[in-house]
């Protein structure tokens, strides 16, 4: 079995470099690029293949939002997670929008880092506990939609939230995959939301799905 490839990028030396000695002595895994500039990685996205990109939120000269936008319209399937400080709450949202797969603290240990990174790497999302309740809290508003969702479609989307497939949620209820796939377009539509991890935060936002 290959290596996951992972791109570290992040602008303070001492974290980037404490992150690439704790990763490659994880088996399976290998850092095979960093930088502090998010402009440089930009430069080799396109002929370079990661299975997981690892995105600090707050760089001068160009964040984490604008070089993962850039990144994800040159490969539309990149795997990024974001690497955050509760002091990037401004671009929470921003980062959903631009097609991350994931939040990490920081301050997370070496466990819940891998966790991360396998999640994401085999097609899920992973999101801090403690950022999903900062979010949830931050960014709490008027509850839109909430007339125009059937039973069964917040039923469809507290299952989407845990992670279930479309195969998994058909099981579950007894329905066929069509049928699933309906409802959860019928939810993207109406929720506004573009993939799993916007629709993650508008549920916790809106009360559908409760972090545990």
């Amino acid at each position: 079995m290959n290596d996951i490839q992972i791109a570290v990028i992040d602008d303070h030396d001492l974290f980037r470099e404490g992150l690439k000695l704790v990763l490659n002595q994880v088996e399976g895994f290998h850092v095979a690029f960093d930088t502090s500039d998010g402009f440089q990685f930009l430069e080799i996205i396109g002929k370079t293949h990661f299975d997981i990109v690892l995105m600090d939120i707050d760089m001068p000269i160009i964040n984490g939002v604008q070089v993962t936008e850039r990144a994800v319209q040159v490969k539309p399937d990149l795997k990024v997670i974001a690497l955050s400080m509760f002091s990037d709450m401004g671009h929470y949202m921003q980062m959903i929008h631009a097609g991350v797969k994931g939040f990490l603290l920081k301050k997370s240990n070496k466990f819940e880092l891998e966790q991360a990174i396998l999640t994401v790497h085999r097609g899920g999302n992973y999101f801090s506990h403690e950022i999903l309740q900062k979010i949830a809290v931050r960014y709490a508003d008027q509850v839109k939609g909430r007339d125009q969702l059937t039973v069964r479609e917040i039923e469809i989307i507290a299952m989407i939230c845990q992670g279930l497939t479309s195969q998994e949620i058909a099981g579950q209820l007894h329905i066929s995959v069509k049928t699933v796939e309906t409802h959860r377009s019928n939810i993207f539509l109406k929720a506004d939301v573009k993939n799993i991890a916007g629709l993650i935060m508008w549920a916790i936002k809106n009360q559908y799905y409760t972090v545990k």
